[in-house]
């Protein structure tokens, strides 16, 4: 049996508002040509299949014109978990309907833990596998709130909770096996692990702050075969075991991942043996981010349109003089290019009350605690009243995304 495992396409997502429609399209082609190539039984969505909790039409039409067409493809199974930029009710409402083509969904964290639990057969009716698809976890899903509780406490019983919650579905799958005979076991989940690698500003949302909910690559237990993971968009193992992965996001989802090489990861089970190999993903749109004093980022601008390269381009300030017209003079060279200037920024802009003088410093540049840290500063806070501030704001983040 063979499985492909991607996570985090994220669809509908924009970029400084502009539409990646094209981008999408291009690498669901390329996994529907590369499920017939590789002869893929099953493929595992590890959770984000969409940006937003309110998709557009023309996204969910991509979304679902693609499950058809892979319906319609060698591949026996579909099994997708929702992620927290998903919405359980969006992804669950068609279940039913998707299962008769074999399409398994499971948005959200059910009551009856069985329906996490789904046995894949193959089109001759025999058993291929177990898979343990849990969604991405909530608070609310996994632990009771109690009134004054410590920082430190939330994050123990969270990560307690969603540990209790793998090692059941670990025990459901050794119950099914019984029953079905032995074939591989795979736990789906979209979380954080520890010890893994994110960058800033990827658009992994931080509903927990720091440590808490980051679950370590031993608490999974052995009876899984393969853990296929999503929310970070690099991929890469859990703990350097080489069974625990995160497959990425497939396209950058910002500059920040320009140069990341994007992935998807194949594992085939053959008479009790397992190998993992990891497919490079075609980059499908080039991202420049071009930084440095500005006649240094003139002359990169003009290597790129020399080479008649074609993208978009993140420009940075980083040193020398200021620039204020550099985003006319680089928009004017870029005229008539393949290449479109998407933003102009000035990183030396650092103090809250330097931002007016900024080139472009936007507001979705900057994070919730980039904010909060901002405003702490404008108001002299001290550093033994800050922590204590910044604790109480990371609850409230964090309440809010939940409540997202």
């Amino acid at each position: 049996m063979k499985i492909l495992h991607t996570s985090d396409w994220h669809l509908g997502r924009q970029l400084y508002n502009q539409k990646r429609t094209d981008e999408f399209e291009a690498f669901l082609n390329w996994l529907i040509e590369t499920i017939e190539q590789q002869q893929i039984d099953t493929l595992l969505i590890a959770g984000d299949v969409f940006d937003t909790t309110t998709p557009s039409a023309s996204t969910q039409e991509m979304y679902y014109h693609f499950l058809y067409r892979a319906s319609n493809t060698c591949c026996s199974n579909i099994v997708i978990i929702g992620g927290n930029h998903d919405s359980a009710l969006l992804l669950n409402a068609p279940k039913h309907l998707l299962k008769a083509m074999h399409i398994h969904v499971v948005g959200e964290m059910s009551d009856d833990l069985s329906d996490e639990l789904i046995t894949l057969y193959d089109k001759n009716k025999q058993a291929q596998a177990i898979i343990c698809a849990v969604p991405f976890l909530r608070d609310r899903d996994v632990r009771t709130v109690q009134a004054y509780e410590e920082l430190a406490d939330k994050a123990t019983k969270l990560v307690e909770g969603i540990s209790a919650h793998y090692d059941e579905m670990a025990r459901l799958a050794q119950a099914r096996i019984e029953e079905v005979g032995q074939v591989p076991v795979i736990a789906m989940g979209h979380l954080f692990t520890t010890a893994d690698r994110s960058t800033s500003g990827d658009g992994v949302r931080e509903l927990y702050v720091g440590t808490l909910a980051h679950i370590g690559g031993e608490r999974f237990s052995k009876v899984f075969d393969y853990v296929a993971l999503g929310h970070l968009h690099i991929a890469q193992t859990v703990g350097g075991e080489e069974h625990k992965r995160y497959s990425g996001s497939p396209i950058p989802m910002g500059f920040n991942e320009a140069n990341q090489t994007k992935k998807i990861v194949i594992v085939e089970f053959t008479n009790g043996k397992r190998s993992i190999n990891e497919l490079e993903i075609p980059r499908f749109k080039a991202l420049y981010r071009i930084e440095g004093a500005a006649d240094e980022i003139v002359a990169k601008i003009q290597s790129l349109l020399d080479e008649k390269c074609s993208g978009w381009i993140e420009v940075t300030i980083t040193k020398g003089d200021h620039a204020p017209n550099l985003s006319t003079q680089l928009i004017d060279m870029l005229d008539g290019s393949p290449m479109l200037l998407l933003s102009t920024k000035d990183a030396r802009a650092r103090e809250y009350v330097h931002l007016e003088t900024a080139t472009s410093v936007k507001l979705e540049e900057l994070s919730p605690a980039d904010v909060f840290e901002k405003c702490l500063n404008v108001h002299a806070v001290s550093d033994e009243l800050k922590s204590t501030l910044k604790a109480c704001f990371d609850e409230l983040v964090m309440q809010y995304n939940e409540k997202e």
